[in-house]
């Protein structure tokens, strides 16, 4: 039968404050200088050996670079070389004689490290020290561009899953395929839901819409409970198809409520985004429309006498000139030069020749112009 060898336990040096002191001794203080004098002797002990281990690791360098040197003298065949080689050779037995004692005052440093005694300092020493807080660490604050690129991700993978759930009607449906793809259940879903939404009401599929909100508030409901309970929405789907089957009147009222809200935020945001293209698409007309001086002719011709409106309306020029010839000359310059600058009325050749004119001399030119072909148009007639 094998015995326990307690012979270890009989070099132990015992703690600095058990010995009985002299009253008039400040005992604390006697305590602490001799723990001070042992802590001591023991960092000078290990510095020593520290340094024993460091001269041994050059030394074996030392001698690594010698041999190293002999094998390349011994391979050379010239008269230099095999001088050196005897050098080289009584160099390396030199450091390989220095290694052995440096290796036996390292041993011997060693076997005396083991016979001391031990003390308060040496008999435990901490194997590891290491605190484990199981907490669910704050997810980081995703950017906006990282928030818009996972959702596209999201979307390019799983938009027909997505299209999928939102046409769904019965519960008992829903949840099945949401246990079968429960990827789904997440932010993203809800965001492409809400967009669904707002498309088919622009494209005034109000039926179409009215379900997929349906199924979006659904999805809703899930992300607020998962938040309610601090669980993943993945884990607690299944309660809210539980609760949403068996509850009272007073959650599915706030079920109705929400929904019905929804539909109403769903139905203005599609009237902003309409009146939105509308303004752009009439943005772009009126850019197509613009004449050369920057004037818009829809503009122009409302803003012209109800006389001159019938004359453009009729194409008329005959009319026009009459009623230009009418009309009194400054006002008649001041809505000849902004048909002219909305492409109304393109002046004939000769007001062309005069595009190194000054701009008012144009102007007067272009009003002069018409005048005289009115009136040349009256002796024209009186000829005949």
């Amino acid at each position: 039968m094998s015995r326990i060898d307690y012979s270890v336990w009989d070099h132990i040096e015992v703690s600095d404050d058990e010995d009985d002191t002299h009253p008039n001794i400040d005992t604390p203080s006697l305590f602490r200088w001799r723990h001070q004098a042992r802590v001591d002797r023991m960092d000078e002990y290990q510095k020593k050996g520290e340094d024993m281990e460091k001269a041994l690791n050059e030394s074996r360098r030392k001698l690594s670079d010698a041999q190293k040197k002999t094998r390349e003298l011994a391979s050379s065949a010239t008269d230099d070389a095999k001088a050196e080689l005897t050098k080289a050779q009584a160099e390396e037995k030199k450091l390989k004689k220095e290694e052995r004692e440096l290796e036996k005052k390292f041993d011997d440093h060693q076997r005396e490290e083991k016979k001391m005694p031990w003390n308060v300092d040496t008999l435990s020493k901490e194997g590891f020290s290491k605190s484990v807080v199981n907490a669910k660490p704050d997810p980081s604050e995703e950017t906006e561009e990282e928030k818009e690129h996972k959702h596209k991700t999201f979307v390019e993978k799983y938009e027909k899953e997505i299209k999928h759930f939102g046409m769904m009607h019965r519960w008992d449906d829903s949840q099945k395929y949401l246990s079968d793809r429960s990827h789904l259940v997440c932010e993203e879903t809800a965001n492409y839901l809400v967009i669904m939404c707002i498309d088919l009401e622009v494209e005034e599929k109000h039926a179409l819409m009215e379900q997929v909100a349906h199924q979006t508030i659904v999805m809703q409901f899930i992300l607020e409970l998962a938040k309610s309970l601090k669980v993943d929405p993945r884990g607690c789907f299944r309660q809210f198809f539980a609760k949403i089957k068996t509850a009272d009147q007073q959650y599915q009222d706030a079920f109705n409520d929400e929904l019905e809200s929804f539909k109403g935020r769903v139905r203005g945001r599609a009237k902003i985004r309409i009146e939105k293209a509308m303004k752009e698409y009439e943005e772009e007309e009126r850019q197509k429309r613009i004449g050369p001086g920057g004037l818009d002719p829809v503009e122009v011709y409302e803003s012209l006498p109800e006389e001159m409106q019938k004359c453009f309306d009729d194409k008329n020029i005959e009319m026009l000139q009459e009623v230009i010839s009418k009309m009194d000359p400054t006002e008649a310059k001041v809505h000849m030069k902004a048909c002219i600058e909305s492409g109304l009325w393109v002046p004939n050749s000769r007001t062309d020749d005069a595009e190194d004119k000054e701009e008012g001399k144009e102007e007067d030119g272009t009003y002069e112009e018409l005048k005289s072909e009115v009136e040349k148009e009256k002796v024209d007639e009186k000829k005949e």
